[in-house]
Parts: structure tokens; C-alpha cells; sequence
């Protein structure tokens, strides 16, 4: 079938591992389904594959197909969206915090495909008032935003949240979901085109990388990670939250450990969320009317070219792929 794989680990040049060609069939478990992939969309995600990097004891067995997530249809003609988070098939609870979680391209092939193959309870339905094309892009950028917001935060309407950054996916995410849920919604941008979109999006103020605040926000979310991490401790008032859930800047960062102590600085890290975040995410979307924001929708034959505009920080919103 055709499919989009990484060929080998290549840190440093992960492009050059990418391959758009053929990838065998996925094999159907029992408890599987099989999903005819009609959208999947890029995640920052798929270039960490793409240099090999995982956050499990166990490495990625390449050639690896990418993409965590996807919209779709199972063999009955079912419509169907992927939640993305895998793991012990005995586990109760938060799927986060098993041991042994991976999500979709860590461990088993990806969405960026003909068909994938996932358990049942990983294909849901697509809930009546959301496309196939909008579905595709919410289990991770949009899940991880949605767990950031209402279950690490720690935000009740009225109260200023501060983005760290303003027009790929993430930002897009929490300025369309802080505003849904009335936050008063601060955005940090490094360009004219990103304050252009978190404007558009309703972002109450809009700030430039490193400004100084007029006041310090009750929670900040940071995805950038090394070049903001200072600004974002800087930036929450005392007792406030600073959820960390990406590192697209690099992981280390220092810190000043006196503020974070005298300032009694909740740091809150979050990555993905639990399948029902995820189906509380969709409700969410839905009633608020919230159009996910979409820079490109290319045929995934042209994934070459995208994956490449996100390495380079040129993506905008989400990027989906159609079959």
C-alpha cells in the first residue's frame, strides 16, 4: 500500500529519511480494526520520529510509518477518528501514566498510509457536527491543548492565560480553545504573520518573544521549550501554573530554582491526554462552533515537501493530508 515512512533514524537530517512509497498492509490483531485513512494530519511528532527519538525504553522499529493521527473509515463504512495513545491492554485509568504507553508510529505503523491498524477502542466515531477533515487533526496537537488547559491549568474564565507562540498548531489550539472558554488569551510571537493569526483567532493581547508583560498571567503554556522557558517563568504571577508540553527550541533550559521556591511556581508537564479528554475535546469543539485552524490540506503524496516546512518552523495551524 502506499505509504510515508521514515527509512532509518537520521537525527540530524531528518529529511533525508523520509521515503513516500510502498509500506506492506497492516496486520489486523484480534481487537483490531482497520481504518481506510482518508485524512491524517503533521505533528511535530513526526520529525522526532524521523531523528529517532522516543520517549520509550523500547526503539522505534524502522522503517517506520508516520502519523499519529487520522480520519477515517473501518471496513463496515463507519467514519471514524483516532485517538492516538496506545498501551497495556489490562490498564485502567489515565493512559498518560501507564508504564507502557507509545502512541500511533511509535511503536505500531502510522496513519500517513492507505489503511492503519489500531484496537477498538482507539477508532471513534466521528461525532455528528464535526468533518472527517477537522476530526483528523485533534488527537494530538488539539488533545495536548485540551488536557493543558482544563486539567493542568488550573484556569477559570476571566483569568490570563499567556501562549508561547501564535500560529502552528499548538498555539492555534489554546488561543481557539482559551478563548472558547472565556480566558483572557496572551500570545507571544516572533513575526508580523504570527500576531496576524493570533489576532484573527481572538487573542485578547499580543506580544512579541521576550516582552516584558504589564502584569504577570495566571498560567502560562509553553511548547517551544529552551528559547522561552525563562520568559515563561518570568511571565506567571506568584502561586501561578506554567504547563510545559513541548520542546520544539531543544529540552534544556536553565532555571532559576529560588523564583520557582519563593513564588511557589506550579510547573505542570502534559503531553497528549486520556480517551475521555479526548471525547470531552470533541463535545467541546463542537458546541463552541471552533473551526480548528488548518494552514494546508495537500494530497499526502506531497508529504515530503511539508514535513520540510515544519522542520524549517514555516508551518502555520495544522497541515492535513488527504487520500
Amino acid at each position: 500500500m502506499f505509504a510515508v515512512y521514515g527509512k532509518e533514524p537520521n537525527f540530524n537530517d531528518p529529511l533525508a529519511s523520509v521515503v513516500v512509497g510502498e509500506q506492506p498492509d497492516p496486520v489486523v490483531k484480534e481487537g483490531w480494526v482497520r481504518v481506510k485513512v482518508t485524512h491524517a494530519s503533521l505533528n511535530r511528532h513526526d520529525v522526532f520520529t524521523l531523528r529517532g527519538m522516543t520517549s520509550q525504553e523500547e526503539p522505534i522499529p524502522f522503517p517506520m510509518i508516520l502519523g499519529n493521527d487520522a480520519a477515517g473509515v473501518l471496513d463496515d463504512g463507519t467514519p471514524v477518528v483516532l485517538y492516538p495513545v496506545m498501551g497495556t491492554d489490562d490498564w485502567k485509568g489515565d493512559e498518560t501514566i501507564d508504564p507502557h504507553w507509545h502512541v500511533i508510529s511509535e511503536l505500531v505503523p502510522g496513519t500517513m498510509a492507505d489503511y492503519v491498524a489500531v484496537p477498538k477502542r482507539n477508532a471513534l466515531p466521528i461525532p455528528e457536527g464535526l468533518s472527517p477533515l477537522n476530526a483528523s487533526l485533534l488527537g494530538t496537537a488539539w488533545l495536548t491543548a485540551y488536557r493543558s488547559l482544563f486539567t493542568k491549568s488550573r484556569l477559570m474564565p476571566g483569568q490570563t492565560l499567556l501562549v508561547q507562540g501564535a500560529s502552528g498548531g499548538m498555539a492555534t489550539a489554546l488561543i481557539q480553545m482559551g478563548r472558547a472558554a472565556g480566558f483572557d488569551v496572551w500570545v507571544t510571537t516572533r513575526n508580523d504573520e504570527g500576531a496576524a493569526i493570533a489576532e484573527r483567532l481572538g487573542a485578547n493581547k499580543i506580544f512579541r518573544h521576550g516582552d516584558a508583560l504589564p502584569r504577570r498571567a495566571d498560567a502560562v503554556v509553553d511548547n517551544i521549550g529552551t528559547a522561552s522557558w525563562e520568559h515563561s517563568l518570568n511571565s506567571v504571577k506568584r502561586g501561578g501554573v506554567v504547563v510545559i508540553n513541548g520542546i520544539t527550541t531543544g529540552h534544556l533550559a536553565e532555571t532559576n530554582l529560588v523564583r520557582i521556591f519563593v513564588e511557589q511556581i506550579d510547573i505542570r508537564g502534559t503531553i497528549m491526554g486520556t480517551l475521555e479528554e479526548m471525547k470531552a475535546m470533541m463535545q467541546f469543539v463542537i458546541a463552541n462552533n471552533i473551526t480548528p485552524e488548518v494552514g494546508a490540506v495537500v494530497p499526502m503524496t506531497e508529504a515530503r515537501e511539508a514535513i520540510r516546512n515544519m522542520i524549517a518552523g514555516r508551518t502555520r495551524g495544522k497541515t492535513v493530508f488527504t487520500r
